[in-house]
């Protein structure tokens, strides 16, 4: 049986970085991978909906991901989300992928029009055959694709070796239930039940406010696979719950939050976000504020 001990753990999904002019900045990509590795988190998952991906070029997408390789390679996990709207595009990122050695590549479905499963499941085994020698690993986030996984679905996706996992972003828990016993591994997404997801079978955990807080998020996960302590564990999770709570109050987007938030951290200086998505107002400012001083409230639980 297949080694799937890199994929367990905690695993960011990795933000966009941008300098004062609203470009990719290298420099921030490769400050915010070091970041992570200091926090020992178990990996990355680069170019997904945290990292603005629907709205950056393929050429601002490979650039990104080469600076987290640059520092990454051999240090973290890195999972590359390479879906466009287009095959072609889609297929040129996975090639891109496995060319700079990540350990797998990720996919949402085709979106804007609902394509039926054998559609879907072309797609995807044509997004693997441009990285031959990688891990796929579905992303099945139906309220924002707007198509959602099914049993039939997967089993035809597991005829393709290379076809490991799902990336589940639906909120129901027996969806995670329902791949692992369809033969799959499966990664937690929603953040508000990373426990309930442990707990469940998940093999680890994929998140968007991982990265403002992973210390909660790495205990969280040390104490559900470990069974110890499950009312702690409950206690920060539902912290972080209020935490997220709290970062989606304002105006702005929940990412532009977040980097707020990693900014008053100590984190790197990573821009904000991308138009149409809303950057902070100075009234949200305040509320990042009170999102640090919660963070380190939950944090001493486990000082």
């Amino acid at each position: 049986m297949k080694d799937y001990s890199k994929y367990a753990g905690i695993i960011p999904a990795f933000y966009a970085c941008y300098d004062e002019k609203g470009d990719i900045s290298p420099k921030a990509v490769r400050e915010l991978t070091e970041y992570y590795i200091a926090k020992g988190v178990k990996g990355l998952y680069v170019g997904g909906s945290s990292g603005e991906c629907i709205y950056q070029t393929v050429a601002e997408r490979k650039l990104l991901l080469e600076n987290v390789m640059a520092v990454a390679k051999g240090k973290l996990t890195v999972i590359a989300h390479v879906a466009c709207n287009n095959t072609k595009d889609s297929m040129e990122l996975a090639a891109h992928a496995e060319s700079v050695g990540v350990d797998a590549i990720a996919s949402i479905p085709p979106i804007y029009f609902h394509l039926p499963d054998a559609a879907i499941a072309k797609y995807w085994n044509d997004i693997s055959s441009a990285a031959p020698n990688t891990d796929f690993i579905i992303y099945n986030i139906p309220q924002l694709a707007g198509v959602a996984l099914n049993p039939g679905l997967l089993a035809t996706m597991l005829e393709n070796p290379r076809c490991i996992g799902v990336k589940n972003s639906s909120m129901p828990i027996e969806d995670i239930e329902k791949w692992i016993s369809g033969g799959a591994i499966a990664f937690n997404g929603p953040d508000e039940q990373l426990l309930s997801g442990i707990v469940a079978g998940a093999t680890g955990g994929i998140g968007g406010t991982y990265g403002a807080m992973p210390e909660l998020y790495l205990k969280i996960f040390e104490l559900a696979s470990k069974g110890e302590n499950l009312a702690l564990a409950r206690e920060l999770q539902l912290d972080a719950n209020r935490i997220i709570y709290k970062m989606c109050s304002g105006k702005g987007n929940m990412y532009a939050m977040i980097k707020e938030i990693l900014r008053l951290s100590g984190g790197p200086d990573i821009g904000g976000v991308r138009a149409p998505l809303l950057n902070l107002t100075e009234s949200d400012k305040e509320i990042a504020k009170e999102c640090v001083r919660m963070i380190a409230q939950a944090k001493a639980k486990i000082a």
